[in-house]
């Protein structure tokens, strides 16, 4: 569950997602109400039960939440027919996620929200699911054969949610080899491959163009800090402030470099370039930069409640330049987290804040991830979201979709409910 400081701390307070065993019996008209808002995204009166009876099965309290047990505990539902419906039935997914945002707006919505990016790993069986390859499995923390999908997440003084995903599909997935599995899982032709850094660019660019959900935060690990084009759709959007990670060897300057121009001759001709004026110190990494900081400018906070007592870190924050192929780039705030004790870790992060930002805002953003790492052991633990059985794309993405739903579902009822909400239950179907 979210660190009881954590929730507390920083430029605002995120609350908890509690739902009482006692208010659960009482959801079902509610839950019914919430359905109904995605009547015309289905064609027929069939799959719009089904849609129905899938959700309910996803927050009921069975251990294995795959089609088949959900069919069976859930009364009038079919094994075949739901099979069809999450793989094969059309849906219309950008209406469902048009009104499903507008929902998250009257619910979670605020000028401070912050977006998170972050991926999570899917272990599977055999090779003949939609993106499955052997590749890193963040939950497992190593390499296995699974399937990943990249997230967004909103968070906010009122909640948290994911907002859109993306299943990441490896290169060698768009080879003439994988040309039948690609068919056998209806893999639409127009999806290319995108790294998963372009793919979190991708919903941020999708979220900004749409222009439904409020934020003034972005945050994502080293994957998407260290990619230029995810920066740089962030940094399009005037206003935003980001925090990412950035691996410890990352380059830097402490002071503006300073700049000379060079002539050379080529083919004959004179050209210029610009280089590093002579008695220009060479850049230095992050850890030496944090390991050489005196004391002085280290300030302890605790970040956390753990169960063995506080987790506490020392942070310092400075200004940098940072380098790009031995030249000076941007000038950003670097935000240097570190353990207590001796043979102290490390970690990095970078921010384009303005210069009047403060250490606990920069703390407080380097700690929210865990809002999108709470959506996902939430909708893991009592969604069945990594329960799914489904080897189609369609498939995954529906159940994708209705996680994401479900889990918003519960986090409207706590705000319904208010103070009326104590502890964090599924639903009786």
């Amino acid at each position: 569950m979210v660190p009881e400081s954590r929730v507390q701390d920083g430029s605002f307070p995120i609350p908890k997602l509690l739902i009482g065993k006692e208010d659960i019996s009482q959801f079902i008209e509610e839950f019914r109400g919430f359905h109904a808002q995605f009547a015309d995204c289905f064609s027929r009166e069939e799959p719009r039960e089904n849609f129905f009876q899938y959700m309910a099965g996803q927050m009921s309290q069975l251990e294995r939440k795959s089609i088949e047990p959900i069919a069976i505990h859930v009364e009038d539902a079919k094994v075949r027919a739901m099979q069809h419906f999450v793989s094969d039935v059309i849906w219309d997914d950008d209406r469902i996620l048009s009104r499903y945002h507008d929902m998250v707006l009257e619910d979670l919505g605020d000028t401070d929200g912050v977006l998170i990016f972050d991926e999570s790993g899917f272990v599977k069986k055999g090779k003949d699911s939609v993106g499955v390859e052997r590749q890193y499995c963040g939950g497992i923390g190593k390499v296995e054969n699974c399937q990943v999908g990249v997230f967004a997440a909103y968070a906010s003084r009122h909640g948290y949610c994911l907002l859109e995903n993306r299943l990441f599909i490896p290169e060698k997935w768009f080879g003439a080899e994988y040309a039948t599995r690609r068919h056998k899982c209806k893999l639409p032709a127009e999806i290319v491959f995108r790294s998963k850094p372009q793919l979190g660019a991708e919903m941020f660019e999708e979220i900004v163009r749409n222009n439904v959900i409020s934020f003034r935060y972005v945050v994502a690990d080293t994957i998407y800090g260290g990619s230029p084009e995810f920066i740089d759709a962030v940094e399009k959007m005037a206003g935003v402030t980001y925090l990412v990670s950035l691996p410890r060897d990352t380059l830097c300057w402490i002071q503006e470099p300073a700049i000379m121009e060079k002539t050379y001759r080529y083919g004959g001709e004179e050209r210029t370039k610009r280089v590093l004026a002579a008695a220009t110190l060479k850049p230095i990494t992050f850890e030496k930069l944090a390991k050489g900081t005196n004391d002085y400018f280290w300030y302890r906070r605790k970040v956390s409640e753990g169960t063995k007592g506080p987790v506490t870190y020392e942070f310092m924050k400075k200004r940098v330049v940072l380098s790009k192929d031995g030249m000076p780039d941007k000038r950003v705030w670097l935000l240097v987290r570190r353990t207590i004790g001796k043979d102290p870790t490390y970690a990095f992060f970078i921010s384009n804040a303005s210069r009047s930002t403060r250490l606990k805002t920069l703390v407080w953003l380097s700690g929210i991830r865990w809002a999108i790492e709470q959506c996902f052991e939430e909708a893991k633990s009592d969604l069945g979201m990594d329960h799914y059985e489904v080897r189609k794309y369609p498939g995954w993405r529906h159940h994708m979709l209705t996680c994401m739903l479900a889990h918003f579902f519960l986090w409207h009822m706590r705000i319904r409910l208010g103070e009326k909400s104590t502890s964090y239950y599924a639903i009786a179907a």
